[in-house]
């Protein structure tokens, strides 16, 4: 979950000439053979969106979003945080929604709605059938998420007024808006839309910080006219390599949700590594967008004795402050990457780590995206976690959070 301050003004043009152009922008994204860009404010076939402004974010800025599917029939699947202390609105959809047909969802950004008791719980759930009945389907086809500042009462007749203008406000372009609508301090709104194979797929992503997997670690909602038959199955494959291989600061949120919705209006099937590779360049894009971030790091480790070890050193490399501190400052340290690694496999005996077994010459280079690796000697197991670097402005921006 990433939290308010952002300017929602900053344009799709703008945020693509800051990141590169095109969506596919990623030399570790690889996009299937013919696919094509389209308008990415219109989202799929069958679908509508819409953001409006209720004064959580001030300023006039949209922070109320719904986007529903027209179709009497949807299949779709719900990812949720695994946090303890999970909000109000992951709470309502574990509890009270149908996550294998949800036709809408309805969200806000700038108060997360998370930590605030039993009027939490109501306020979300008071929020999920306000939309519902603008839209006139079941309540329990409809999810709620929530993202912003933590332990605040959300005003609920405000953000009830914000459906109802996101609802009259729907269309099958309003994919921008709704971007713009669940943004805190992203840079810029994310989302694309792609068709291949005459299948159409539209997401809109949120997220800068407070970002580590757990499951996801954002807000991301995608839309099809695709035929998916199992939707979770589908979903949880193209989570697993993209936004379970994140982190920003190595903090779980207590509002993550990934939310699947096909309509099948198309009659073909969805190819898996469309969703893959839109999944992963999206949460590549929350990594460049770290709060304060400028550079994105990949650390790869190989010859670990299990796939669990590997990812175990890769997470403490990436989460290393000292690491991330490196990337920033272009300082090819490796013995922080022995060091981190070492920290993760505390208690065993391990050969010494080296320089033969570390190739950190990515932290020393000026690109935005830098490849660092480590060998362990151990066997034949290897993971990846992609992570951003870390600069005063993130300092400045959680310092400075609620005040």
């Amino acid at each position: 979950m990433s939290r308010r301050g952002a300017d929602p003004a900053v344009s799709r043009r703008e945020a693509q000439e800051a990141l590169g152009a095109g969506f596919f922008r990623s030399r570790w994204v690889e996009p299937p053979d013919g696919v094509e860009e389209l308008e990415p404010a219109r989202l799929a076939p069958g679908f509508r969106a819409a953001g409006a402004a209720c004064g959580l974010k001030g300023g006039g800025r949209t922070d109320v979003g719904l986007v529903a599917c027209d179709a009497d029939e949807v299949n779709s699947a719900l990812l949720l945080t695994r946090n303890a202390a999970a909000a109000a609105p992951v709470r309502v959809c574990r509890d009270e929604c149908d996550a294998g047909s949800i036709r809408a969802a309805v969200v806000n950004s700038g108060n997360a709605n998370a930590a605030t008791g039993a009027r939490g719980y109501r306020d979300a759930v008071a929020m999920r059938d306000g939309a519902a009945e603008a839209l006139g389907i079941e309540p329990r086809a409809v999810a709620v998420a929530e993202t912003g500042t933590i332990g605040v009462p959300l005003p609920l007749g405000d953000v009830l007024r914000g459906v109802a203008d996101a609802h009259a406000a729907l269309s099958p372009a309003g994919g921008a808006d709704f971007a713009r609508s669940i943004m805190t301090t992203d840079r810029g709104p994310k989302l694309c839309t792609l068709e291949l194979d005459g299948v159409t797929v539209s997401a809109q992503a949120k997220g800068a910080g407070m970002t580590e997997p757990g499951f996801a670690t954002m807000l991301c909602f995608v839309q099809t006219d695709a035929v998916v038959t199992d939707p979770e199955a589908t979903l949880r494959a193209a989570v697993a390599p993209s936004f379970e291989r994140i982190t920003v600061d190595g903090q779980m949120s207590t509002n993550d949700t990934v939310l699947l919705q096909a309509n099948g209006g198309s009659g073909r099937e969805l190819r898996p590594e469309l969703l893959d590779a839109v999944l992963l360049q999206l949460a590549l894009e929350i990594v460049a967008d770290g709060e304060g971030a400028k550079r994105v790091g990949r650390a790869e480790v190989t010859e670990a004795a299990t796939p669990e070890e590997a990812e175990r050193v890769a997470r403490a490399i990436a989460n290393s402050p000292l690491v991330q501190t490196a990337l920033a400052g272009g300082d090819p340290n490796w013995g922080r990457i022995a060091q981190a690694a070492g920290m993760a496999l505390a208690g065993e005996r391990l050969p010494e780590l080296g320089a033969e077994h570390i190739d950190a010459a990515g932290l020393g280079s000026d690109e935005p995206e830098a490849e660092l690796s480590l060998r362990l000697g151990r066997g034949e197991s290897s993971a990846h976690v992609y992570f951003s670097d870390l600069t005063c402005e993130y300092v400045r921006l959680n310092a400075e959070y609620t005040t």
